[in-house]
């Protein structure tokens, strides 16, 4: 299947999960949010929500400064 990640096509295996995903970009589980298709999923849902085919991925990060 094929999802966008912050607007890069990404070939994934069905089954992907929100932590999976996560755990694929080598990204902290800390600090960053993410959202399908526009809808922020929480962090306490993140192992059972499902990623599908052509999904609309965004990854924030937190950062500081000013």
């Amino acid at each position: 299947m094929t999802i966008s990640v912050n607007g890069t096509d990404r070939a994934c295996a069905p089954g992907l999960t929100v932590a999976s995903l996560v755990a694929e970009l080598d990204l902290p589980p800390r600090g960053i949010a993410v959202a399908i298709d526009g809808d922020v999923v929480r962090r306490s849902e993140w192992e059972t929500t499902a990623v599908r085919d052509k999904a609309r991925v965004d990854v924030v990060t937190a950062m500081q400064g000013g």
